[in-house]
């Protein structure tokens, strides 16, 4: 088979196809054109560069056409590809949706999607149209996952009646040999993968545009509700709740400090049982709790009358194992504890990565592998790169017997990689030139943990004593790095910024007799579970089954924005309209936000793709019982007052009640007396400024970053970069802030003069 078609000058050319494959499926869906040339003028921002001009000549042979989504990746793929073969286009995203207007699904006609032209997308999909009926075919190079399968699926549907020759590639890193192994090995788009993307897209618009207009009728206008966003805000306000449930529980424990020769010697060791019977924390099973200081006081002065000697002295090796390369949730979480990313940043940086970065002589390549996967699989390729870069760098010591491959999650998608540096070679350092400071932070996380996560475990030698006196145990336990393996590159952050301390014991023998210097009761209270952080909740996420790589990021943004949590102290708290939501969707709508039930219905949209699920089953599944509940709903729930918050405070200009209020940016004060008024302000953190007395408030430079600075700026130039807190410095009185370090945050003295940090204090829990 073959193309013919009007060449330049009225000529005919027969041209071989790339390869046909049938028109794309619809799956019902209706599809138009409005919306697309009346949207006013426009570009195809990634239209051919001089390298990648049509040539005039009549008897030039036709390019094909490669489409990605985004002019970053199309100016990557022009560098490497020959410009005589291939011209790059890129769609800015996709190029089709459900309309905004409307609900976009025909619910009585097996839940059929309308797809319309994105506003502003015309004049995009206009010169995709004359470029592809200038090619010899077209291949689809969009990202490789259900996303980029359905932006393709889109494409193809609006370019076949151009050019039919229309094939996919995939690659997940944009290098010149990953593209041109995927051009040598094009297929048909995945309709499976495109079902699941579908599915999911028409499951979160009935519950967006059916929940929606019933919050703006029950509560108040411009909130929303969705499948994934709401159950998120459901974790958070049901760990509130159990903050505020949680009383806390007296203990004691109690360590002595003993020696076989003086101070210098001492050994520090914890009671551990008496007569046999073990001591522990309330939150322990089968063990006796000390619970007052009277019964702690009476174990120390029966302590006291004892002979103690070593009853055993053990020596042992612990190996520590680098943890796998990350997954989209991993990264997210470790940028955030490290880096201070929220999850948004994160992701907008690795895309940056992913796409393509100028390295100068090098010419511009993808610097890391595809960054949304749930899959920690590595190419034996990678893995031998990466064995050759530790032996060069640090010695054949460091380099494990055999590759170390991880395990993902049963539901990881395996035709995935986890996220590396495409090349182990180019370095932080080589590449720290060419890259922001915090495209570069981001790159050098993922290349560090890639390369540790292949080299060798640490080494730990252990040692244990056992002290005995009377009916008492005491134990001591130390431990030493003898070989630090993958610790030289990269060591792991955890939320508690909490790291196992390294130490040793003196030398210590069976049987040596010891003399106890001091017996120290220490007094405990058993602690809530602690707020969720982004990096935590992602966590959660992951764990429990709900939303994909994808979803997280978007997911987090959404719930901040519509005022249903906010950030304090880099913890997530529920807002009171976050609580009253939520309490209303999971009383009327018990399983579309129940936590079991969302994660289900993912493993049904995989199921989806895997074929063993026609999707508009799935979503008729759903939507029955859901659309029972919606009309239940409408009746039961009354109306609810939700009225803005007053701070107590009159408005400068008028002298009417200032209010907090919530916009598309969060929560801010504004005059009760708008629209005469329109005094607004940021919302102050609460602490006062140190020069002036006024409130700090959060701003945000052009560029996005944030800092603090006066309310009463230009009067007042106070600023920082760290959050200032309310507590003054002990020591000196000046202003404190937080400063975020890999053991975790810490407050910090202003004063550079004093100097000093201690840890900070999580923030108590209020009733909810």
């Amino acid at each position: 088979m073959s193309l013919a078609r009007e060449g330049r000058g009225g000529r005919r050319m027969v041209h071989p196809p790339l390869g046909v494959c049938d028109r794309p499926r619809s799956a019902g869906a209706v599809a138009t054109d409005s919306g697309g040339a009346d949207h006013g003028p426009g570009e195809v921002s990634s239209g051919p560069d001089r390298g990648n001009r049509q040539d005039v000549s009549p008897m030039a042979k036709p390019k094909t056409l490669v489409v990605v989504e985004s002019p970053t990746k199309a100016r990557t793929l022009r560098k490497f590809l020959p410009a005589r073969r291939y011209e790059v286009a890129a769609s800015m995203g996709h190029v089709r949706d459900l309309p905004k207007s409307q609900l976009g699904v025909d619910v009585e006609r097996d839940f059929a999607p309308k797809y319309i032209v994105i506003k502003g997308k015309g004049a995009v999909l206009k010169g995709l149209r004359e470029a592809a009926r200038k090619a010899q075919g077209v291949v689809m190079a969009t990202d490789p996952d259900r996303e980029g399968e359905a932006i393709a699926w889109h494409l193809k549907d609006a370019l076949t009646p151009v050019n039919p020759n229309i094939r996919r590639i995939e690659f997940h890193e944009v290098t010149r040999d990953a593209v041109e192994r995927a051009l040598a090995a094009p297929r048909d788009i995945d309709l499976r993968r495109v079902d699941a993307q579908q599915a999911r897209r028409i499951l979160d618009r009935l519950v967006g545009y059916k929940l929606s207009p019933l919050l703006w009728k029950k509560v108040r206008g411009g909130l929303s509700a969705g499948r994934v966003q709401s159950v998120a805000v459901r974790l958070v306000v049901d760990r509130e709740r159990e903050i505020a449930r949680f009383r806390p529980e007296e203990y004691w424990s109690i360590e002595g400090v003993f020696t076989p020769d003086g101070p210098d010697a001492a050994v520090t060791a914890r009671l551990v049982s008496r007569e046999g019977t073990r001591y522990g924390t309330p939150l322990e099973a089968g063990v006796e709790v000390i619970r007052s200081a009277a019964q702690a006081q009476a174990l120390v002065e029966e302590i006291r009358r004892q002979a103690y000697r070593v009853a055993e002295v053990r020596q042992g090796e612990r190996l520590r194992h680098p943890a796998p390369p990350f997954i989209t949730s991993t990264l997210q979480q470790e940028a955030y504890r490290q880096l201070g990313f929220t999850a948004a940043r994160t992701m907008r940086l690795a895309q940056q990565l992913y796409e393509g970065v100028d390295l100068g002589d090098e010419g511009t390549v993808g610097l890391i592998t595809y960054m949304r996967t749930d899959s920690v699989r590595v190419s034996e390729a990678a893995q031998a790169e990466a064995r050759r870069y530790i032996a060069a760098a640090y010695g054949a010591a460091y380099v494990p017997d055999t590759p170390r491959r991880y395990r993902s999650r049963r539901e990881a998608q395996e035709a995935h990689e986890a996220i590396r540096p495409t090349a182990v070679t180019r370095t932080p350092d080589q590449v720290k030139r060419y890259l922001r400071w915090d495209q570069h932070r981001l790159y050098e996380l993922i290349w560090k943990r890639f390369v540790a996560s292949q080299m060798a475990s640490a080494v730990l030698d252990t040692l244990t004593v056992d002290i005995r006196g009377g009916p008492f145990l005491f134990r001591a336990t130390g431990a030493r790095l003898r070989f630090p393996g993958f610790l030289v590159l990269y060591r792991e952050a955890s939320d508690n910024g909490e790291e196992e301390a390294e130490h040793w014991l003196p030398a210590l023998a069976d049987g040596q007799a010891l003399r106890l210097l001091r017996v120290d009761p220490r007094q405990h209270f058993t602690q809530p579970p602690p707020r969720y952080t982004e990096a935590s909740l992602v966590r959660a996420l992951e764990e429990l089954g709900i939303g994909r790589p994808s979803t997280y990021a978007p997911t987090l943004e959404t719930i901040k924005s519509r005022g249903y949590v906010r950030v304090e102290d880099r913890r997530l708290r529920p807002t009171d309209l976050g609580v009253l939501v939520t309490d209303l969707l999971v009383e009327h709508f018990p399983d579309v936000f129940d936590l079991h039930f969302t994660a289900q219905l993912e493993e049904e949209l995989d199921e989806i793709e895997e074929g063993r699920r026609p999707w508009v089953q799935v979503v008729r599944e759903f939507y029955t019982p859901f659309a029972r509940d919606l009309r239940r709903a409408e009746r039961l729930i009354e109306a609810v007052d939700f009225p803005e918050v007053a701070i107590g405070e009159a408005c400068p200009e008028c002298g009417r009640p200032l209010v907090r209020k919530h916009g598309r940016f969060g929560e801010f004060i504004a005059c009760t007396g708008f629209p005469e008024c329109r005094y607004t302000r940021p919302l102050g953190i609460g602490v006062a400024c140190p020069l002036c007395g006024g409130e700090i408030v959060e701003r945000r430079t052009r560029k996005g970053r944030t800092f603090y600075g006066c309310v009463t700026y230009p009067a007042c130039r106070f600023t920082s970069w760290a959050r200032p807190v309310a507590q003054r410095c002990p020591r000196c009185g000046s202003l404190m802030v937080e400063k975020r370090t890999r053991r975790g945050t810490t407050l910090a003295c202003t004063n550079k003069a004093c100097g000093h940090t201690e840890p900070a204090r999580q923030p108590e829990a209020v009733p909810v």
